[in-house]
């Protein structure tokens, strides 16, 4: 049997984590061979829910979890983690603007990547979910130095899941024929959905949908669609963040599929014209456990003029938090 994959988990006992967990524990995100130890973190309010959640993981009798571990404790959640899902944040509340987010945000995030720093894997993988996502990474980033800074990802996939469903839709294909799709820039209302390298079934998506559709329907559909989401059930997308949390991790850790890229927030190598250590989203190829950023790509004056005011967000969010690093 192979050595148990130590995973942490932040904002355990949260709405997301209650779809997410039990997948990761049936080996839906590391595969059906591979051992897992749960470290669940939560804040001290929380920690009787999460012990209930760890009951009922207990109780579905897992072959894969070797041990649960719940704690209030960054340094005893994180001790030699090789994986971190970093789900937990503080919400946006009523009258709240970005920038109060960012500072509150910033602040736990920081305090963690200083614990990262000190006592997890230097390989470990860090995924953030926790809004604002990019930002949050970047800051944990800049908080823990020693980690291999390459492993720090923020979560675009659930915005690159999102634009396969609404290509397909518009072009009347199975979701398994959209190949290609890209979301360049930051989790937000900037980023960047693009289906200009985008096949359905091998063609050329751009054949397939109306160019007027593609730029002032598709794009701003995916990037507030998350908002729709709240407004529609009352609060923010859960298990279809979860699921977007197991294809990232999946894809990082096992390989992404054969001739096909995935959208992941990672550190900028200056790719694209985009600053050198902002966590940009850009179309990867995974294979044997790292990533590659798709390169070559002629990128469109259109495209480039959205991924510039993307990465003019990402900067000033940075800005506002230099306090934090």
């Amino acid at each position: 049997m192979k050595q148990p994959v130590r995973v942490t988990v932040t904002g355990a006992a949260g709405q997301i984590c209650y779809s997410l967990l039990f997948r990761i524990a049936s080996g839906e995100m590391l595969g059906k061979d591979q051992p897992v130890i749960l470290n669940l973190l939560e804040i001290t309010p929380a920690l009787k829910v999460c012990e209930a959640v760890a009951m009922e993981l207990n109780d579905c009798a897992f072959p894969l979890v070797q041990d649960i571990v719940v704690t209030d404790d960054p340094a005893v959640a994180f001790k030699d983690a090789n994986i971190g899902l970093m789900v937990g944040a503080k919400p946006r509340g009523p009258g709240m603007e970005r920038k109060d987010l960012l500072t509150d945000n910033g602040k736990i995030f920081s305090a963690l990547g200083k614990v990262i720093d000190q006592v997890a894997d230097k390989n470990i993988r860090i995924l953030v979910v926790g809004n604002p996502a990019n930002t949050n990474a970047y800051i944990l980033a800049k908080n823990a130095p020693s980690i291999n800074q390459r492993n720090i990802s923020a979560l675009t996939r659930l915005d690159h899941n999102r634009a396969i469903y609404q290509l397909a839709e518009k072009a009347d294909a199975d979701i398994a024929g959209i190949k290609k799709m890209i979301i360049w820039g930051n989790h937000s209302v900037t980023q960047v959905p693009d289906i200009s390298f985008a096949t359905v079934n091998g063609e050329k998506a751009a054949d397939k949908v109306d160019a007027t559709w593609a730029k002032e329907e598709f794009m701003p559909i995916v990037a507030k669609r998350g908002a729709a989401v709240i407004a529609a059930r009352g609060a923010s997308s859960a298990a279809s963040a979860a699921n977007a949390i197991l294809d990232h991790m999946h894809d990082w850790v096992l390989g992404s599929a054969e001739g096909d890229w995935v959208s992941m927030a990672v550190p900028s190598d200056g790719s694209y014209g985009i600053e050198e250590g902002l966590i940009y989203s850009y179309p990867v190829v995974c294979k044997n456990g790292d990533y590659e950023i798709v390169q070559g790509l002629e990128v469109s004056d259109f495209i480039k003029d959205k991924m510039i005011e993307s990465q003019k967000e990402l900067q000033e969010e940075a800005e506002t938090c230099k306090d934090l690093f």
